[in-house]
C-alpha cells in the first residue's frame, strides 16, 4: 500500500505539470463541466483577441469543416514550452488531413502583453500556426479556462470533443485528434503516435527527481523569502542574504525593489539565491528597456561546469538580452539538493519566477 508521503509526492509532481493562474481565475468565470468549457454564443469566440500573429483574424465560420486544436499558452511558461513539441508534431503530421492549430496567448506577466515580445518568442520556437493575442483574457474567459497550457479539440462541426490541461495526456490527445479527423473524412493518417522532437528547453522534465515547485519573485504570490529584513514592498531597500537556505526558500542580496510581480535590482552586483532539488533550473527575467544585463551563475559556490544550462557557459556567464525564460542549469549527473546563486553584473534587471524541471 502506498504511504501518505508517497501519495503526497505524486500529487505534488502531478501538480507541477500545469500552471494554474489562481490570481486571475476569479475574473474568468467558474468551470461548469465539459459543457461549460465551450462558449454557447459563438462556437469559437475568438472575437475578443486584440491582435493576431501568422494569420488574419479567424472566426468559427472560418474554421468550420476543419478539426481545430486550440492551445492556450503564455510564452514564458515552462509547462507550455515542454508541451509545444507535441503540438508542433501534430500540426506537421496532420495539417494536410484537415487539422488547424490555433494558439491563444493569454499573458501572465506584464511584459508578455507586448505583442513584439510574443512575436519574437513565436519565431524563436518555429511557431507558424495562427496565434490569437488575448491580452484582455476575453478568449480565455469564453472557454472558462484556468490553466497554461490547456488544449481543446473541436470537431469539424464546431463541437468541443476533448480537452486536456498541462503536461502529459498526449497519447489520448492524439487518439481523439485522429478520431475527429477520421470522422471528417480524412484518409490514411499514417502511424501513431507521430515522432516528437523535444530537445533543449522543450525536453521533458525529470519527474522522478523533481522536488522543487515554481517560485514567484514578487510579493503578490511568493513564499519562502529568507532575506533580512523581510519584504519591504515597492520601495528600494538593501537586503542581506540568508546564511543558510532551506529547500524551496530564496533570498536577495544588495539593493532591490520587491514589487507585486517581480523584484528589480537597483545596483550592479545584486544577487538572487535559492535552495532547490531538480535537474533543471530556469529564471524568468527581463533587462531594463534598451539595455542588456550580464550575469554569473554558481551552483553550490562553484562554476556550473558541465551542469550549465542553455543560456550560460561552463563558467556560469551569460547575458539577459530580452524578457523571457532562461535556462541557467541542467545537471548532467546525480540530482541532489543544491544552492543556486546568480549575480547580476549590471543594474536594472527584473526577476519574475524560478521554475524547475
Amino acid at each position: 500500500m502506498a504511504t501518505h508521503d508517497h501519495l503526497a509526492d505524486v500529487a505534488r509532481r502531478l501538480g507541477q505539470r500545469f500552471h494554474h493562474d489562481a490570481v486571475r481565475a476569479e475574473d474568468r468565470g467558474p468551470a461548469d463541466g465539459e459543457d461549460g468549457l465551450w462558449p454557447t454564443g459563438d462556437e469559437f469566440s475568438l472575437a475578443g483577441a486584440t491582435d493576431w500573429l501568422n494569420s488574419p483574424p479567424l472566426t468559427g465560420a472560418d474554421l468550420r469543416g476543419r478539426v481545430v486544436l486550440v492551445d492556450f499558452r503564455t510564452y514564458t511558461c515552462i509547462n507550455w514550452l515542454r508541451s509545444l513539441p507535441h503540438v508542433r508534431a501534430w500540426e506537421e503530421a496532420y495539417r494536410d488531413s484537415g487539422l488547424v492549430v490555433v494558439g491563444v496567448h493569454s499573458p501572465e506577466f506584464s511584459f508578455e502583453h507586448d505583442v513584439e515580445n510574443v512575436r519574437r518568442a513565436a519565431a524563436a520556437r518555429s511557431i507558424r500556426h495562427p496565434v490569437a493575442i488575448d491580452d484582455h483574457f476575453a478568449v480565455w474567459r469564453s472557454f472558462h479556462n484556468h490553466f497554461w497550457p490547456a488544449r481543446y479539440l473541436v470537431d469539424a462541426g464546431g463541437r468541443l470533443r476533448h480537452h486536456s490541461f498541462g503536461e502529459g495526456g498526449y497519447e489520448e490527445d492524439e487518439t481523439v485528434l485522429r478520431q475527429l479527423l477520421g470522422e471528417a473524412g480524412a484518409g490514411d493518417l499514417g502511424p501513431e503516435p507521430v515522432a516528437v522532437d523535444a530537445r533543449g528547453i522543450e525536453a521533458p522534465a525529470d519527474w522522478d527527481t523533481l522536488r522543487s515547485a515554481e517560485t514567484y519573485l514578487g510579493y503578490d504570490r511568493t513564499s519562502g523569502f529568507a532575506s533580512s529584513p523581510d519584504v519591504v514592498p515597492d520601495r528600494p531597500h538593501v537586503y542581506a542574504a540568508a546564511e543558510r537556505l532551506r529547500l524551496g526558500h530564496w533570498s536577495l542580496a544588495g539593493g532591490w525593489t520587491v514589487g507585486a510581480e517581480s523584484s528589480s535590482s537597483s545596483e550592479a552586483g545584486g544577487r538572487l539565491a535559492c535552495r532547490f532539488h531538480a535537474r533543471d533550473l530556469h529564471l524568468v527575467v527581463a533587462p531594463p528597456a534598451g539595455a542588456t544585463v550580464r550575469f554569473r551563475v554558481q551552483l553550490d559556490g562553484r562554476d556550473p561546469g558541465t551542469d550549465h544550462g542553455l543560456d550560460v557557459d561552463g563558467t556560469g556567464r551569460g547575458t539577459v538580452t530580452e524578457p523571457r525564460l532562461y535556462q541557467l542549469l541542467r545537471r548532467r549527473g546525480a540530482v541532489t539538493s543544491g544552492t543556486f546563486e546568480v549575480e547580476f553584473l549590471d543594474p536594472g534587471v527584473s526577476v519574475y519566477a524560478l521554475t524547475f524541471g
